[in-house]
């Protein structure tokens, strides 16, 4: 009987012997929402991402910061980052000496703000997700960059990770990504100088695939006992390292809605998805997929500002004008802008949980959550305490996990105080639908957006909903108040030196012509409305010195859709006899970037572009050789 039962335990396989659940955190570094198969993507490849949403919960409305240290720090404090006081990406600097003066009382005379300093490390003092699931008898592993701490006394060992894979300085990959990675054991960490755990692979190795060798190693030394693995992925952030044999395949590749195409991208979220593919496999293998709980999310939003118009001397960027063009690394449409900003598309992330048994295969919530609530959901689940001595920001959505209630918040709030007018930020808070911003340091502080309506922050409400405006601000006020943030304010010293006054716009379209339609400009938008024949209306613009090969580039806005065209006049606007014509489409709705090749090897002449009514927030055309031009209406 007893060998009956035994080889019984034996052919269930380890997971019957660990009652706890595993807990695997896989981040990614820079990706943003629409950034996989899962979230819409229709030109990135992300089939293992895809096939692990077919047995998660799917989150659409999570928020991470803007960039990534504050991110880090929230995700292993349970804090938003006006608390634990990282506020920005600068978790690769010398960390500041006990003491230190984060908000300076006063500044030079030219200085119009007072703006506060990001704090270099994570307080040793902190109670991390780590150290408590270590006190609750887990294996724990920290595996990739880290950027919350250059020196030894603030790296992953000394956070609650008994395992750990990582370098310093690291804002971004050792070795450009590829072994030998040049880090060293020990010594000084500096710009040319990494120190840490990492050790070179095979000449070539790719750093996100050694990651997978390093977590899958991982996973089946621990396979006894419960663990947690946290991997923190180095892509897809600069430099940009790329295998070049995804990059070349996905060259050929267009994406049908238009959106997205910068092979580089492509490529390495490839690698990124191959990575968490292979943890996937091996929890798989070792028998404990059905009992461990994946959180897949990503630091902040896509980059769309990256290597834009770039000609530094790296041979980065001659690599990237390569493959890539004048592309930043991706497109956030329908969200607003990207890393670096409040916008939607600088902290709106995707966000996916699975436990099997527990958490609902392919479902969707709603929710409003974010970075700051992954540790106190991880230890509702596991049904461990809160440390007392750890203050939560963030609250447990595992009732929303589980199927078995609402999350019930009144507001979800970020702060980002180095950005914008006078590089003073600002902070938001969502309540429901609505999202309020507000700017320090700028002259039109305010802007309320109904994103259910609204999603790409187009209209701003602030003047039309007064009482709305106000019941949000109050919230941010309370916020403020409650984390103790040193927020920025105005300079005492500052002397404003009257400044000339600017010539007057006389041509608000910027040289473009407007034919067939009218043409007008508002808070820098053209709206263009047809006055003649269907398909007649268009924007003209002489570009003499330009030539195609070239890209034009559009953002763009329609509320019924439809299709246009680029047309080229390579002799002049007087002179059709040659026409190179481009045809485009726009979808109905919200707002869409769209990218035009103009392929035919010729003088542009004049530019037309015809499109149906529309609203258009820039235009810009980027030859092959030579600078770029862009209109900012």
């Amino acid at each position: 009987m007893i060998r009956a039962v035994l080889l019984f335990l034996f052919v269930l396989g380890p997971s019957v012997f660990a009652s706890k659940p595993n807990v695997v955190l896989f981040l990614v570094d820079d990706m943003g929402w629409m950034d996989c198969g899962a979230y819409g993507s229709q030109y990135y490849e992300t089939p293992n991402i895809d096939r692990f949403a077919k047995r998660a919960m799917r989150f659409t409305n999570a928020y991470s910061q803007p960039l990534c240290s504050p991110t880090r720090a929230s995700l292993l404090t349970g804090q938003y980052s006006a608390r634990h006081r990282i506020t920005s990406a600068t978790g690769h600097q010398a960390p500041q000496p006990e003491g230190h003066v984060f908000l300076k009382e006063t500044a030079p005379p030219t200085q119009p703000m007072l703006t506060p300093e990001s704090k270099n490390f994570l307080e040793p003092t902190q109670i991390t997700l780590a150290e408590a699931l270590k006190s609750a008898g887990y294996r724990t592993a920290h595996i990739g960059k880290w950027h919350l701490g250059l020196t030894q006394p603030h790296w992953p060992e000394q956070q609650g990770f008994d395992v750990a894979f990582h370098c310093h300085p690291d804002p971004g990959p050792p070795g450009n990504y590829f072994s030998p990675y040049g880090v060293t054991a020990e010594g000084n960490p500096t710009a040319k100088s990494k120190v840490g755990t990492i050790t070179d692979g095979p000449q070539g190795e790719y750093i996100v695939d050694r990651q997978a060798a390093e977590a899958v190693k991982f996973i089946a030394a621990s396979k006894g006992g419960p663990f947690f693995l946290n991997l923190w992925c180095y892509g897809v952030h600069g430099p940009w390292g790329h295998k070049e044999d995804y990059t070349k395949a996905f060259m050929a590749q267009k994406d049908p809605a238009g959106r997205q195409g910068n092979p580089i991208m492509a490529s390495m979220l490839k690698s990124v998805d191959e990575c968490f593919g292979r943890i996937l496999d091996e929890l798989d293998k070792q028998g404990v997929a059905d009992n461990t709980i994946i959180i897949f999310t990503s630091d902040n939003g896509g980059n769309t500002h990256s290597n834009i118009t770039t000609e530094g001397k790296k041979s980065a960027n001659a690599d990237w004008r390569k493959w890539a063009g004048t592309q930043p690394p991706t497109n956030n449409t329908p969200l607003r802008d990207g890393k670096g900003t409040l916008y939607e598309g600088g902290t709106r992330v995707p966000m996916m949980w699975s436990w099997a048994g527990k958490i609902k295969a392919g479902s969707t919530s709603e929710a409003v959550v974010g970075c700051i609530d992954v540790y106190p959901t991880v230890i509702d689940l596991l049904g461990i305490a809160k440390p007392d001595k750890q203050t939560f920001d963030g609250i447990s959505y595992a009732k929303v996990l589980k199927g078995e209630g609402e999350l019930k918040r009144a507001a979800y709030f970020n702060y980002h105080p180095h950005a914008g007018a006078n590089k003073a930020g600002g902070v938001w808070a969502r309540s429901g639908d609505f999202k309020l911003l507000r700017w320090f340091g700028n002259p039109d502080p305010l802007e309320l957006y109904n994103l259910k309506d609204d999603i790409s922050e187009a209209n701003n409400l602030a003047a039309k909903m007064p009482g709305k405006t106000e019941e949000l601000s109050a919230l941010i006020d309370g916020f403020l108040k409650d984390t103790g943030a040193t927020f920025p304010r105005p300079n005492p010293a500052y002397k404003p030196v009257a400044a000339k006054t600017p010539a007057a716009k006389t041509d608000p379209l910027d040289n473009w012509k407007e034919r067939g339609c009218k043409a007008t400009v508002q808070d820098g938008i053209l709206t263009m409305k047809s006055t003649g024949k269907p398909g007649s209306a268009f924007l003209g613009h002489g570009m003499p010195k330009m030539e195609a090969p070239a890209v034009v580039t559009l953002r763009v806005r329609s509320t019924n859709g439809g299709t246009g065209r680029i047309d080229s006049l390579p002799k002049t606007s007087a002179d059709a006899s040659i026409v190179h014509s481009t045809p485009l489409a726009l979808k109905a709705g919200h707002w869409q970037e769209l990218k035009v090749e103009l392929k035919e090897k010729a003088p542009l002449g004049t530019l037309r572009v015809y499109l149906p009514d529309s609203d258009i927030d820039f235009i810009e055309v980027a030859p092959a050789n030579g600078k770029p031009q862009r209109w900012d209406f």
